[in-house]
């Protein structure tokens, strides 16, 4: 009779961002590899296709028109969460700075609005993104679902994940809670 052996647990090694960046600066990732750092671990993130593409652009114009400086509109850069975690979103609305971020990434205290377009990459962006984002204490996150063809608005972050969600659906519109003013009208961002 054979008995079976547990496996000793395995300790896995945590990137930090502080090596992630020294990885990127000497070349380590090729320019078009689309990575990012979570959790201490180098994600692939999905290619980006013409639609996603395209919402991205879309929905940059309208927050770049709609917010005249009172933000800056980041677009699929990275922000910082904690010393393990730097995603990239598709969109980023920060407080203003002097400095646009030039000299440090945004933390969750600069966030104001954190937004996903996804389709192959949903059931993640859901999943570990959503869930990273409340964690970390950023206020709103959005996901434009071109599955779907809705955006999903998620608000009030506790540690297990934000306790409010809502569903826009077609013929609505939605405003981020940091600017009541700026109107997203779902037709008008996921029309055919």
């Amino acid at each position: 009779m054979q008995v079976a052996i547990a496996a000793p647990p395995v300790e896995r090694f945590r990137l930090s961002s502080e090596r992630y960046h020294t990885m990127i600066e000497k070349g380590i990732f090729g320019e078009d590899e689309h990575i990012e750092l979570i959790e201490g671990e180098i994600v692939t993130m999905s290619p980006i296709g013409s639609e996603h593409s395209g919402v991205v652009d879309q929905l940059s114009e309208i927050l770049v028109d709609q917010l005249a400086k009172r933000a800056v509109v980041k677009v699929q850069g990275p922000i910082q969460l904690d010393e393990h975690s730097e995603p990239e979103p598709d969109i980023v609305l920060s407080k203003p700075r002097r400095d646009y971020y030039k000299r440090s990434l945004p933390t969750p205290a600069d966030v104001l609005l954190v937004i996903e377009v996804a389709d192959s990459s949903l059931a993640y962006d859901r999943g570990v993104k959503m869930p990273l984002y409340a964690q970390t204490g950023i206020a709103e996150a959005w996901i434009v679902n071109l599955i779907d063809r809705w955006i999903e608005v998620y608000r009030d972050p506790s540690p297990v994940g934000y306790t409010t969600t809502l569903k826009i659906l077609p013929g609505r519109a939605i405003a981020p809670q940091a600017f009541a003013d700026v109107v997203v009208v779902v037709d008008t961002l996921l029309s055919e």
